[in-house]
């Protein structure tokens, strides 16, 4: 009768005793969902994936130097989905037009931060217990140390007890800034040291100067905002929601937090090269006389110039650009007044070939627009083409396109003022109809074809584009960056040393001395890391020790 083994049991001899389990012999046990958390946590929280968030980051900013940002200029935005539809639709799906607030971008922000709290804290704990610690126990043999020497106690120092040569050289260490710990019990007296700790505090404070600048800059984006607007000679800007141009709140703005305060744009000077061949005509400065008042106070005369912001009441005001805004009357078929006043042209050249759109919804009749360029000083190219020749206004001339019908304005729906929108309107002038385009130097009055009305040229002013920032984190961004670069200086400079000394009687050392009675003391010294300076510490300690014991300033290890 055949007896059969149990597959089921293990082989517990034979050749199949010693062969080696595969993997698939061991049973991984389940994490479960608490386990599965404590990973992800250990995951995120590591240095390698923070140091990947913080170049995913870096990365990620990128998107928002390469295509316009809301923010800052919707009307670019506009114009690329105009130009671009189908790759500027696709662009505005992912937010890259709004990168700074979309999702993704603030998914990588907020793991960033979670990922250098998860990793600065525990170190912080960890650096704590180590402050805590008594200096690394003394090696039995210093000579085994890549610094180290041997030095008898002489004269005076002689009479000294062991726990009093111990006590003076801890005194020595103490000085060049090392921990100390005096250690009189032992088999051989000895003295254990350690410097450095600060390098470790200077890396804490670091990475938490990185949390508080990301802390900072969170709380300037939620409660903080930027707007613009633009403002001709004579013109004041109030602080106030309808006073703006464009308006971007963070998402915890409040109206209450707009500083109350107004800026009045005196007079705007533009200083052109004129004695340069190769960069005749460029401006090389630009200057805005204003005055600025605020509750309770006088109003002040200041000076607004590029990159020399105005600070009013934590808010500050930038100049970013300027150009014409030449003035203009408009009478309607009736023969009224339907608009007096500067109109903003946009400069599209070095030039200031500026674009201008003038809407007239008070005209009657008909409401009335114009659309076309203005030219400080005007010429005419080899195609017969108007343009600008300098950037003064010398001869400046409008050059104009008009229509009649509905401005669309009446509905009530926002409109680009900068745009005008002619599929509802019908043409006065243009250069493709007989009447011509109007063109209007300045101090003359052009009468519109089917009296529909005239348009007067009255003069020039100038006018700024203000940018207005109000952003709470910006102390607490710049105190914790300096911050960040104290605390990096403190980490990469400091060094971390270890010393120890012994004590103990002549010819009982490592190198056996044959002199009678005496003792000797044994020093070594220790780099933590790369350290080219360490050799220098062990003769400068070396000299301390002769000078306190032997009564000499040898410095030779």
């Amino acid at each position: 009768m055949a007896l059969s083994r149990k597959t089921d049991q293990p082989p517990s001899s034979g050749p199949e005793r010693g062969r080696k389990r595969s993997r698939d012999d061991v049973t991984v046990p389940a994490l479960g969902p608490w386990g599965m958390v404590r990973w992800a946590w250990t995951q995120l929280t590591s240095m390698r994936t923070a140091l990947f968030l913080l170049l995913l980051l870096a990365v990620a900013t990128v998107p928002g130097s390469l295509f316009p940002q809301r923010p800052v200029n919707p009307t670019e935005v506009t114009a690329y989905l105009d130009n671009k539809p189908v790759l500027g639709q696709w662009l505005d799906t992912f937010q890259l037009f709004d990168v700074f607030s979309s999702v993704w971008f603030s998914a990588i922000y907020l793991l960033l931060f979670i990922s250098l709290i998860g990793c600065v804290f525990p170190r912080a704990k960890k650096h704590y217990k180590a402050l805590r610690t008594p200096p690394p126990r003394t090696p039995v043999r210093l000579s085994r140390l890549p610094e180290n020497g041997t030095l008898e106690v002489t004269g005076r120092a002689a009479e000294l007890a062991d726990g009093q040569i111990l006590t003076r050289s801890a005194a020595l260490l103490k000085k060049r800034g090392y921990r100390v710990e005096e250690r009189p019990d032992g088999k051989v007296p000895s003295v254990g040291a350690e410097r450095g700790y600060i390098r470790e505090v200077g890396n804490l404070v670091f990475h938490f100067s990185l949390i508080g600048v990301l802390a900072a800059v969170a709380i300037g984006g939620v409660f903080g905002y930027t707007g613009q607007r633009i403002v001709v000679e004579g013109e004041s800007f109030v602080n106030t929601l309808v006073s703006y141009d464009s308006f971007n709140p963070g998402t915890g703005f409040k109206e209450g937090a707009l500083s109350p305060f107004s800026v009045k744009l005196d007079k705007f000077d533009v200083t052109y090269d004129r004695e340069s061949t190769t960069h005749f005509g460029q401006p090389i400065d630009f200057h805005a006389q204003v005055t600025t008042t605020e509750p309770g106070s006088d109003p002040k005369k200041q000076d607004l110039r590029v990159n020399h912001p105005l600070r009013i009441g934590g808010t500050a005001v930038y100049l970013v650009g300027n150009g014409y805004a030449p003035e203009i009357t408009v009478r309607d078929g009736n023969g009224d007044i339907s608009y007096s006043g500067p109109v903003v042209a946009v400069p599209q050249d070095d030039v200031f070939t500026s674009l201008l759109v003038l809407k007239v919804p008070d005209a009657r009749p008909d409401q009335l627009g114009f659309v076309g360029l203005f030219l400080p000083t005007a010429g005419v190219n080899a195609s017969g083409v108007g343009i600008s020749l300098d950037p003064s206004p010398v001869l400046p001339q409008l050059q104009l396109n008009s229509y009649y019908g509905d401005l669309g304005l009446d509905a009530g729906d926002p409109q680009n003022v900068f745009v005008l929108d002619t599929d509802k309107l019908t043409e006065l002038n243009s250069r493709n109809l007989d009447a011509g385009g109007l063109v209007v130097n300045a101090g003359q009055t052009v009468k519109l074809p089917q009296d529909k009305g005239s348009i007067t040229f009255d003069g020039i002013k100038r006018y700024a584009a203000l940018d207005i920032h109000h952003d709470p984190g910006k102390l607490p961004v710049a105190i914790f960056a300096a911050l960040a670069l104290l605390g990096l200086a403190v980490s990469l400079f400091t060094p971390r040393r270890r010393a120890w000394i012994k004590v103990h009687p002549a010819g009982e050392g490592p190198r056996e001395d044959d002199s009678q009675g005496g003792r000797i003391i044994e020093y070594g010294v220790l780099a933590r890391g790369e350290d080219p300076r360490v050799r220098q510490e062990a003769r400068e300690l070396r000299t301390l020790l002769e000078r306190e014991f032997t009564g000499t300033d040898r410095t030779e290890v």
